[in-house]
């Protein structure tokens, strides 16, 4: 069975691109489809992926900005030839799920929420500041790209979502159901340190809608220290509002990253997130979490047990959240193995196993066979404990195909 992999675009490292690179590491000798690539934002791991870009590729190298290409988008992504793939797992937030694959193929999407920017047109343009005339300008455009999300809906046979704030989306925008799958946090990324430090942090993209403007306000009124991580368009303005006792620190190497949730006292996520994997790269480091009630943090804090959550999206109720925090004990090694559920040799385990499914009620597969004699599934990797999918009647997985590939661990084992 042969395998494609399919992606928005690649013009950042986000939480997105994460979940490409374990898939790609999943299914190493698939192509990777996008519309746009900018090969300086990739993350390591996918450095070495065999990329296909689209016609837009020309114009994104040339320096037209991604917001200007917008309306192309669905046809680029509609432009790709998929007909050569059995399988094709698109990881979407707007785009990768309108491909189009050959009749008898199977395409299941992973799905980071539906085109947010369209179906939220007045949240969109209010956080990016357009001015009146863009705004209207746009409005033509978001409707074409709400018509053409619904219009492509079913080009995925099985839908994924990353939370299940995204799966009652997915329910509400497309009327379709889908299954709960977390991302895979890179746990060993994290560490835990001796002591901790009399701070608490942030890590987050700056701009408006992840309002670090309440955590600053918060931090403000408890004249307690806040670090905050990460560059943006709202860098500017936070700077001004934050008082001494905030620091903004900007974008940092992911080691030194680390070395801060390590030390800090707790960590902050003031706004609602389709999943959020920060929290959880905090609790890896042994640090509890004050979070919005909302979206992802609903499924990966326990309150009480992993941190607080506050109800009221407020500076008052971020800082009395803070305060209740302090007044509870934390386990380090708790906190660390609840994130290590969310981790990346769970996620694998989970992808195959549902990918499996998929395939089996979908194409009346074979049931997963046990290796055979040689235990050498692809790419070079020898299995310990491995399944493999055949069509009926056909041989075994080989080059691009698909072959579930890990160990006790759920982690590809060397050769």
């Amino acid at each position: 069975m042969k395998v494609a992999l399919v992606h928005d675009y690649f013009f950042q490292a986000g939480g997105a691109e994460r979940v490409m690179e374990v898939l790609h590491e999943m299914f190493p000798e698939a192509p990777i489809f996008t519309t746009v690539l900018r090969r300086e934002t990739l993350w390591p791991r996918l450095r070495d992926a065999d990329f296909r870009t689209s016609f837009l590729q020309p114009l994104a190298s040339v320096g037209v900005p991604g917001r200007a290409m917008l309306p192309l988008y669905p046809h680029a992504m509609e432009g790709h030839d998929l007909t050569e793939f059995d399988l094709v797992i698109s990881n979407s937030s707007a785009f990768a799920k309108g491909v189009i694959v050959r009749e008898g193929a199977l395409h299941i999407c992973y799905c980071h929420s539906p085109m947010r920017f369209a179906w939220s047109e007045d949240a969109y343009t209010r956080r990016e500041r357009f001015n009146p005339v863009t705004r209207l300008a746009l409005r033509p455009i978001l409707s074409y790209m709400r018509r053409w999300d619904l219009r492509t809906r079913h080009r995925a046979q099985v839908y994924f979502g990353n939370s299940s704030a995204v799966v009652r989306r997915i329910r509400a925008t497309y009327g379709l159901s889908s299954e709960v799958m977390h991302p895979p946090v890179d746990v060993s990324r994290c560490h835990m340190a001796a002591t901790r430090d009399d701070f608490y942090l942030v890590v987050s993209r700056l701009s408006t809608y992840k309002r670090i403007d309440l955590a600053v306000e918060a931090f403000n009124q408890l004249g307690k220290r806040l670090v905050v991580i990460g560059d943006g368009p709202h860098a500017r303005s936070l700077a001004a509002l934050a008082k001494p006792n905030v620091t903004l620190l900007g974008r940092l190497p992911d080691a030194e990253v680390a070395n801060y949730y390590a030390a800090a006292r707790g960590f902050i996520l003031p706004g609602e997130e389709d999943f959020g994997i920060t929290p959880l790269e905090a609790n890896a480091s042994g640090a509890p979490v004050i979070a919005f009630a909302a979206g992802g943090a609903l499924d990966t804090v326990i309150a009480g047990e992993t941190g607080v959550l506050f109800r009221e999206p407020t500076a008052e109720g971020l800082a009395a959240a803070v305060l209740a925090a302090d007044r509870l004990s934390w386990d380090a090694g708790r906190l660390r193995a609840h994130a290590e559920t969310f981790g990346e040799p769970a996620f694998r385990i989970r992808m195959y196993d549902a990918i499996d499914r998929a395939v089996i009620g979908f194409q009346g597969c074979a049931p997963l066979q046990q290796m055979a004699s040689d235990p050498r599934a692809f790419d070079g990797t020898r299995v310990r404990r491995g399944t493999h999918l055949t069509r009926a009647g056909g041989a075994g997985p080989t080059g691009g195909r698909v072959a579930g590939a890990f160990g006790e661990s759920g982690e590809r084992q060397p050769a």
